[in-house]
């Protein structure tokens, strides 16, 4: 009896299925249910266009009748929804950060200088053949003549010693150039054989390149990138859990319906595609909560960054998410949302068969 369950079951609900004009259109991928050999006996075949028509429209129906199901458990939605936007939102917050924080630093690398101490006792004609030289440079952008005069003045003022330094019977300052390199300070490797060459004049005393403080900023945001790349692996993995596990709870209770639907002769491609749309739709839902989060988050310190960027004379701007960092979280949140929906039907769904 148990043995001639499952045959018996399918033909009674073949028999159904052959009542139902919406099943034998979908299996046989022509419109109104007609009947391809018959309308071949007539002249008339169903064309590519008709069975791509109706392949559109029964994924336009499975997309909407989806986003119905979401729509009547808004609860669930909005908390499954929730933790896959705060995944999302950390990452591309941090990534958002970093990216201001390269920009303010790429400001302070083009202001970057070396500055040339030249030997005492050059005549002007000398040191104006020097200036030509290091101007003739590529890698020098510009080239700057401070005379000890000037610098004499210019210590004299900055350091407060003005009184002590009028004992002294001669200017112990060299002249100098200030070179500003068309070299990035991220390039080192370069600066430090601009240095080298600029040592190896007759004409130059000794040179100074301050730039470990910029390479060391370079660094500390190259291991920020890092850290944002890594956060960001653990948290898509846990957001493909999440959905794994929220359509896992789907099949379960669709479980009669997905037998059901088998016996009548249903293949597992036309079973997966609504829990694939589910996917789709949570991934759509945590990617705009996310963009969302962020946009708020970067308004709400706009205001402030921007004050202290006047009182330091700065026109550092903070930049918020734009059209590419924006469709690339939404990419990512759709990918994921049908990688984890795939995942969880293709190990659960080949589990459910009729008996």
């Amino acid at each position: 009896m148990a043995a001639n369950y499952k045959p018996q079951a399918r033909r009674t609900y073949s028999r159904r299925a052959k009542s139902n004009p919406r099943i034998r259109e979908l299996e046989r991928g022509t419109p109104g249910g007609k009947n391809p050999g018959k309308d071949a006996a007539h002249g008339l075949r169903p064309g590519p266009r008709s069975t791509l028509n109706v392949y559109l429209s029964h994924h336009l129906w499975v997309a909407v009748s989806t986003l119905g199901s979401l729509w009547r458990s808004p609860l669930s939605t909005l908390l499954t929804s929730s933790v896959i936007a705060i995944a999302l939102a950390l990452p591309a917050g941090l990534y958002v950060m970093l990216q201001n924080v390269q920009q303010l630093s790429s400001s302070w690398e083009n202001s970057s200088q070396i500055s040339v101490f030249l030997k005492s006792g050059q005549t002007e004609s000398q040191l104006r053949t020097v200036r030509e030289q290091l101007q003739a440079w590529p890698e020098i952008q510009a080239v700057h003549y401070i005379s000890a005069e000037q610098a004499l003045a210019e210590f004299r003022q900055s350091s407060g010693f003005g009184e002590a330094l009028q004992i002294l019977d001669q200017n112990p300052l060299p002249e100098m150039f200030v070179i500003q390199p068309a070299i990035q300070l991220s390039d080192s490797r370069r600066l430090q054989e601009l240095q080298s060459r600029l040592d190896s004049l007759p004409q130059v005393d000794q040179t100074l390149l301050d730039m470990q403080w910029v390479l060391r900023l370079s660094a500390i945001i190259d291991t920020g990138k890092r850290m944002v790349f890594i956060l960001g692996a653990l948290l898509f993995i846990a957001i493909l859990l999440v959905i794994g596990n929220t359509i896992r709870l789907t099949i379960f209770n669709k479980r009669q319906e997905i037998v059901v639907t088998k016996l009548i002769g249903a293949t597992n491609q036309f079973i997966r595609r609504p829990f694939l749309y589910t996917g789709f739709w949570y991934g759509v839902f945590g990617a705009l909560l996310a963009w969302l989060l962020v946009t708020v988050l970067l308004a709400l310190l706009k205001g402030p960054i921007d004050d202290l960027s006047l009182l330091y004379e700065s026109q550092f701007s903070l930049n918020t998410m734009g059209v590419t960092l924006s469709g690339s979280l939404f990419a990512v949140g759709i990918l994921l949302g049908l990688l984890g929906s795939w995942l969880a039907v293709s190990r659960h769904l080949k589990a459910i068969e009729p008996k």
